[in-house]
């Protein structure tokens, strides 16, 4: 090849071709293309949901991780597609810069002797279009990156390669931390992973364990280069080669690839070349570097959902028990039974027998003390909410539905649903209060026989009050002789008096039993205004039950089946 390297931030009138500077992402004018092909995207949101679901429910680091994977893949698909960010990594002495000098076919990158030679990266760029905002992106020194074609010799430049990018890293296992932050940040973002082995270092420990296996799930983006082969006899290529595959295969990388190079043998980087010619024209290394890092970032979240499928729903036992629990937490039937009680007592002052009543006022009944045309307010004012040990009912009651849920969920989504049934436990008794004095009755109803009973009962006390003056006038007119001679008419016949008595005998006892057989009545009519009140109550409290402890929890059972569905789609299974 007769083209020459030039550097990208040459200055203008010596034939170098400067890259163009990347813009602000988001900006006008930066590229814009398809995020890739069908299924990535999808995948992409999938994750994306799984992390905006897992907040608050799921572990930080799994959700940072993911999180840096989509503000990652994103800024990379909004970049050039047409380009292959290629790294050469390997340890020291390894001759990746002498590899990275061969494919480039000039001096680009130092080497020597001395280690580390490579102390940043350096990059060489074949096709200019778009590739500024990359290395931007990829934060490579403007000193350090090369264009492989000049506007001198675009007619002698290899189109085979058009469109890589090919880094030289610093060594991963340089002394320099910076060094090895750098390996690290590239190991990160590039399309294709390229690790340069040596035959004496090939197992070395630090790539193995930090690099092979970590990026086990990345062998189809990743590329084994066994370089200065020319120090081995053909046999013992062979044997290396088939050491290092096992070594790989046993760190769990499926069927590697793996390529020999030599740096100083004519047509040594052949086979790599060509394997670097197929990468970029198929385009498909930079979806498929971002598939396999969805599927390490979604792999992580499999271990937060079982295979069961889950509830969606409170079941209707479980709500029941709920319902038992907050309807005894918020003491209904006892406000039912005192409302009976006061419907019994308000139906006295109308249907009972007011002589009993009179006689009752003659000495001291604490009953009498209260005022029942005030008990609806004061109960009104006793139910404003249950307190102190009904609050613990009402958390015990909330304990027990959550828990029998959350049986069925993974142990962080068991905790979300448990928190979700305690959302608004501190609301709960307020709310049970207010239902409780939306259910109480009126007490300003009377129904009409109350009055049709006590105008017949005061009738009946009329005359026996009329009764009991004729005996007076009889007494006195029939039988002490106030009246004189004049003995005729209805008080001055003494002969009635029995007929006038036995009149305010039956008069009374028809009031007692009057009053008695209405008694009977009013406490049927009691039961049956304790059942629909404390219906009412139920229903009330169902409200309550519902809207703070049974929705929150179905909701958060919900987002729990999302994500079950999200993960499938996120791996690539929906």
């Amino acid at each position: 090849m007769t083209t020459s390297a030039i550097p990208a931030n040459s200055p203008a009138g010596t034939g170098e071709t400067p890259l163009p500077a990347a813009p602000e992402p988001g900006a006008p004018g930066a590229p814009a293309e398809p995020a890739g092909p069908p299924g990535l995207v999808e995948r992409l949101d999938g994750l994306d949901r799984l992390v905006q679901a897992g907040i608050g429910r799921l572990d930080k680091p799994v959700l940072d991780d993911a999180d840096a994977l989509l503000r990652r893949a994103g800024q990379r698909l909004r970049l050039s597609g047409d380009h292959t960010v290629v790294t050469l990594a390997g340890g020291t002495g390894s001759g990746k810069s002498s590899l990275f000098n061969a494919i480039c076919g000039l001096e680009l990158s130092p080497t020597g002797m001395r280690r580390p030679m490579t102390s940043k990266a350096h990059a060489c760029v074949w096709g200019l279009d778009g590739a500024g905002p990359l290395l931007d992106w990829l934060d490579v020194d403007k000193r350090h990156r090369y264009a492989r074609a000049s506007a001198l010799d675009l007619e002698r430049a290899d189109a085979t390669l058009q469109g890589l990018v090919l880094i030289d890293l610093p060594d991963h296992d340089s002394v320099q931390a910076m060094h090895r932050a750098e390996v690290d940040r590239f190991v990160t973002i590039a399309d294709l992973l390229v690790w340069v082995v040596d035959p004496q270092k090939y197992a070395d420990a630090a790539l193995h364990r930090n690099y092979i296996v970590p990026f086990a799930r990345h062998a189809g983006v990743t590329l084994i280069v066994l370089n200065q082969v020319d120090r081995l006899a053909p046999h013992e290529i062979d044997d290396c080669v088939a050491d290092l595959r096992r070594l790989l295969e046993a760190e769990g990388l499926a069927d590697p690839r793996i390529v020999t190079t030599s740096a100083v043998a004519e047509d040594g980087v052949h086979g790599f070349r060509d394997t670097l010619v197929d990468t970029v024209a198929a385009r498909r290394a930079r979806t498929e570097r971002l598939s396999a890092d969805v599927d390490r970032a979604a792999e992580r979240f499999t271990g937060y959902r079982f295979d069961a499928e889950p509830p969606v729903t409170v079941d209707d036992g479980r709500k029941a028990e709920l319902l038992q629990a907050l309807t005894d937490a918020a003491g209904a039937p006892a406000v039912a039974e005192a409302m009976e009680s006061a419907y019994e007592l308000r139906a006295a002052d109308f249907i009972g027998w007011p002589v009993t009543a009179m006689v009752t006022r003659l000495r001291s009944d604490p009953l009498r003390r209260m005022r029942l045309t005030e008990l609806r307010e004061e109960l009104r004012n006793a139910f404003t909410g249950p307190i102190g040990a009904q609050q613990g009912d009402v958390d015990n009651a909330l304990q027990n539905v959550a828990e029998g849920v959350t049986a069925e969920l993974p142990p962080h989504w068991g905790r979300s649903v448990r928190a979700a049934a305690r959302s608004h436990a501190a609301e709960i008794p307020e709310a049970l209060g207010e239902s409780l004095k939306d259910a109480l009755p009126t007490f300003n109803v009377v129904p009409r026989w109350w009055w049709l009973v006590k105008t017949w009962q005061y009738f009946l006390v009329l005359v026996a009050a009329l009764s009991v003056v004729w005996i007076g006038f009889l007494v006195a007119y029939g039988l002490l002789d106030l009246g004189g001679d004049d003995q005729d008419g209805l008080i001055g016949q003494a002969g009635l008096i029995p007929y006038v008595v036995v009149l305010v005998v039956c008069t009374l006892g028809m009031g007692w039993l009057t009053a008695s057989a209405c008694r009977n009545m009013v406490a049927l009519s009691s039961a049956k205004h304790g059942e629909k009140m404390e219906h009412h109550m139920r229903q009330g409290i169902e409200r309550v039950a519902r809207e703070k402890v049974v929705v929150p929890i179905e909701e958060d059972l919900e987002v729990y089946a999302r994500f079950r569905r999200d993960v499938d789609v996120a791996l690539g299974r929906g």
